[in-house]
């Protein structure tokens, strides 16, 4: 074929691309139009990694309900946080605002409940909304037709509730009370006609780990696969890295590991954790007494303990999101219901031989987000753009048809849920932890990351690290200050200054 020929023929063929692209987008939106604003069933667990989710490859635990959101709408593959700890996250997701702005930097500080937030714009627009389950922080919550909320973080079992101002008491397992509480809400609490928002926070799968007596023997008999860099030490990183304090090695308590008594279990529930733990711990302290568990061999039984436990949690976590999913067919609303998995933020499960958060590392800076939007979002779409927490509150508002104020400083995702993602749509992201002196020891610090780079500037030591994410997804080899890297530390850096500045950061 002639070369102009072969051009104009492909010319066409981009054109019909883009026109099919653009086609699907505006259909979607007519669809939003014609069947009215959508409800939003916003499901956050609590410190659930990305990489404990079978739709997200976990090669230790299977989530089969929350893969149902990956095959029926899209899988975010680059969601990531704004601060890496529990209180500043929620701020995030209610105001639309990074933590300086928000007044939540740490978990001290009290969530000011009058400024604006999401829930109380889609209220004033018609929605009736609830908020159910692991609150934290602190003050009331306003905005809401309904509440019923955990006290702080709230126990694995027997948990005392704040509804609506009075305090109720429970008997049971937290993550199945909240999932009963939401459908007793869905059944009966909500005004019907209306569209509605209810969200749903598990404080599950949060530390310590105590789970439900259904999932108490899951796991057992079963060697977990180890992460790679359980023994990390930390050799080319910054000195932040080997001065924190919550190693699987050296720093889960008795408390956390199952060797102590565990707290608020009433006498039924005490028989039946002593029936699945008492031989277990019988044959480690067997073991530590005749000296087979030492050194490395210790830390793996912590491993194995701690993850186990972990994952067992996260088992209930998955069987509430099925619970609800089927709640909401059986009641005829999933079509034009909009329904969110994500979690506070990422965490470890023994990946550089920790657990908790709070770092800008992969494992923790990444969280799990799973959008089902039908009509809206293709089944089973994979999307890798950069988005954040810091979006949720405008997709919200979009998604329901109400104005998005400009203090805000998220994005709407709609477009980039419905495709094609808008060509001006972010290259970078930033990130910021402020809460030192804190538990952990973790040294407050802030970056930028891009779709294949990440630069982290540890402010107090005046240290910096760098990483290439495609080469070095483990993030093992810091970048920063080798020889043909003064380029992209500058182009970096660059960026970092931008994104300060876009966000109102100051010193």
């Amino acid at each position: 074929m002639h070369a102009h020929a072969l051009m104009f023929v492909l010319a066409g063929l981009l054109l019909l691309s883009g026109c099919a692209r653009h086609s699907r987008s505006d259909a979607a939106r007519a669809a939003r139009e014609a069947a009215g604003p959508p409800n939003i069933v916003f499901i956050m667990a609590d410190d659930h990694a990305w990489q404990a989710i079978s739709a997200y490859g976990s090669n230790r635990n299977v989530t089969p309900h929350i893969d149902r959101l990956a095959a029926e709408g899209v899988r975010f593959d680059r969601a990531f946080v704004t601060n890496s700890i529990c209180a500043p996250s929620r701020a995030v997701i209610l105001t639309g605002l990074h933590s300086h702005l928000n007044g939540v930097r740490t978990n001290a500080e009290t969530f000011d409940g009058e400024q604006l937030t999401f829930p109380k714009l889609l209220t004033r627009a018609g929605y009736s909304t609830a908020m159910i389950g692991k609150w934290h922080l602190k003050s009331r919550p306003t905005g809401f037709d309904h509440y019923e909320v955990l006290i702080g973080q709230g126990p694995y079992y027997n948990p005392a509730m704040i509804r609506d101002g009075e305090q109720v008491e429970h008997r049971g397992y937290t993550t199945e009370i909240i999932t009963e509480l939401a459908i007793d809400w869905l059944r009966e609490g909500r005004e019907p006609g209306k569209p509605f928002l209810m969200m749903v926070q598990h404080k599950a799968p949060h530390r310590n780990w105590m789970p439900a007596a259904a999932h108490l023997t899951d796991f057992d008999g079963v060697d977990l696969p180890e992460p790679a860099t359980l023994f990390d030490d930390y050799a080319d990183n910054a000195s932040p890295a080997r001065a924190q304090e919550m190693t699987i090695a050296n720093h889960l308590s008795p408390h956390d590991l199952k060797l102590a008594p565990q707290r608020r279990l009433d006498a039924e529930q005490q028989a039946v954790w002593d029936a699945a733990y008492a031989p277990k711990n019988e044959a480690y302290h067997e073991a530590v007494e005749a000296g087979e568990l030492t050194g490395d061999d210790l830390v793996r039984w912590n491993y194995q303990r701690y993850a186990k436990d972990y994952l067992r949690c996260v088992q209930s976590v998955d069987d509430s999101v099925g619970t609800l999913l089927d709640e909401l067919d059986a009641m005829g609303l999933a079509e034009n219901t909009i329904v969110v998995y994500t979690s506070d933020q990422g965490w470890y499960l023994g990946e550089h031989g920790w657990y908790d958060k709070r770092w800008m590392y992969e494992e923790s800076f990444r969280t799990p987000l799973l959008v089902r939007w039908p009509g809206v979002a293709e089944p089973g779409g994979v999307n890798t753009d950069l988005v954040q927490n810091l979006d949720f509150a405008p997709t919200f508002l979009e998604a329901a048809g109400v104005p998005v104020p400009v203090p805000m400083q998220g994005r709407s995702m709609v477009d980039v849920i419905a495709g094609p993602t808008p060509a001006d749509w972010r290259s970078s992201v930033y990130y910021h932890y402020y809460e030192n002196p804190g538990a952990h020891n973790v040294a407050r610090h802030e970056g930028v990351r891009t779709a294949t780079h990440k630069l982290i500037r540890f402010y107090d030591t005046d240290e910096w690290e760098l990483y290439d994410l495609v080469a070095d997804p483990d993030e093992l080899t810091n970048l920063h200050g080798r020889a043909g890297t003064e380029a992209l530390t500058a182009r970096l850096e660059a960026e970092l200054v931008k994104l300060r500045a876009a966000y109102a950061v100051t010193d």
